[in-house]
């Protein structure tokens, strides 16, 4: 079986709504490991592994948002396994600190 990992921006009104804990919860639904966090510059940083069509319908699902954002850009690259070390102990997919 083969495995996605993508590294993903997203850009626009994305912190202070509720973004993360989307994310987090469209993640865990479509079965992906991962992590998601805010960045300093106003972004959000997410990291997804997992079958290629559900890490493709997850960045997908990303350029939508929550109905309270509003998403301006999202970008993505491939990731390397070892980013997947960034969650927290006993968990497949992460809400982590901003950085």
């Amino acid at each position: 079986m083969s495995r996605a990992i993508l590294q993903v921006m997203i850009r626009g009104r994305v912190q202070g709504v509720g973004y993360r804990a989307w994310l987090e919860h469209q993640a865990t639904t479509c079965g992906l490991e991962g992590w998601v966090r805010n960045r300093r510059d106003g972004s959000v940083e997410a990291l997804f592994a997992g079958p290629p069509k559900h890490v493709a319908d997850m960045v997908a699902l990303c350029r939508h948002g929550p109905p309270s954002s509003r998403v301006d850009s999202v970008t993505s690259e491939t990731a390397d396994v070892d980013e997947l070390n960034l969650r927290r102990a006993g968990e497949a997919f992460s809400v982590l600190p901003t950085v």
